[in-house]
């Protein structure tokens, strides 16, 4: 199905009026229970957004990889077999104001990293998935906290980070989760976090961004089954300006909700070293 100017302009508006809602007036009634003095974040959440397909609003399309067919875009023939399980859902989007605000250079590269979502998603290689895009994976994760540390630990991957409470100074070197550094303001933990690496993307759609990358969270818990998340970004290489995401992450309800082990890197070694097999597996 092809995407008219009309639809898509209706989805960006859509998204960006979600996106730019404060948090609701009656969350700041709202007393969490607290931790030395500070609201506790204790407990294993998930967001419930298409955000990991595309942080921008997007109609519903066949899959991810596409390829030109009689009346328009087709899954592209390695996909093709997934039939809708392949396909992407819609979404108003999570954006502040719709729309990413690339370079010009940039938004030809985030076309091109689209084009070719295959080979070049992080993802599909199970490699850590960074920041801000950690939280939105359609898995859960655990923020653990007492009185002088906070950690959060991801279902995916198995990936971790430790919240300094204390500020190190400058990342020693780039990785693929940054450097995370937190303070409170108010009732609201926020986290910076520099020192990563260029080889994460924010979403499946080929959102990108540079060395240079700066995130900046906010984690405000706003009712027992809420916390509202922002992150706003900034990367002077990539965009012309800092922009905001937002959205809500939700507890997990069940009785024995807890992380399970997903090290999904044995799950890709066929596709990255299977041809290197002294009699390869085949298609």
């Amino acid at each position: 199905m092809q995407v008219t100017k009309f639809t898509l302009a209706r989805i960006i508006f859509a998204g960006s009026l979600l996106a730019a809602a404060a948090i609701p007036l009656s969350a700041q009634a709202y007393k969490p229970a607290r931790i030395d003095g500070h609201p506790d974040l204790n407990g294993i959440w998930q967001v419930m957004n298409e955000a990991n397909y595309d942080l921008e609003g997007h109609t519903a399309r066949p899959a991810m990889a596409l390829r030109k067919g009689p009346y328009g875009p087709v899954p592209a023939a390695p996909v093709l077999a997934l039939g809708a399980v392949g396909s992407v859902p819609p979404s108003l989007g999570v954006v502040e104001g719709g729309e990413i605000p690339y370079k010009p250079e940039a938004l030809a590269k985030k076309k091109e990293n689209e084009e070719h979502w295959l080979e070049r998603d992080p993802e599909i290689k199970c490699y850590l998935p960074g920041v801000p895009r950690a939280t939105y994976m359609p898995q859960p994760f655990e923020i653990l906290q007492n009185s002088k540390q906070m950690f959060i630990a991801y279902q995916y991957a198995g990936a971790v980070r430790n919240i300094f409470m204390k500020d190190p100074g400058p990342a020693p070197v780039d990785s693929w989760m940054g450097q995370s550094v937190g303070h409170w303001e108010g009732d609201t933990l926020v986290i910076d976090v520099t020192g990563m690496n260029d080889s994460t993307w924010f979403d499946r759609a080929g959102n990108f961004h540079s060395d240079a990358l700066h995130v900046v969270e906010r984690y405000t818990r706003v009712s027992p089954e809420v916390i509202h998340y922002e992150a706003t970004i900034d990367d002077p290489n990539t965009f012309t300006r800092p922009w905001k995401i937002s959205m809500p992450l939700y507890k997990r309800q069940e009785k024995n909700a807890q992380l399970l082990e997903f090290k999904c890197v044995e799950f890709v070694e066929e596709l990255m070293y299977g041809k290197y097999r002294k009699h390869p597996l085949g298609q």
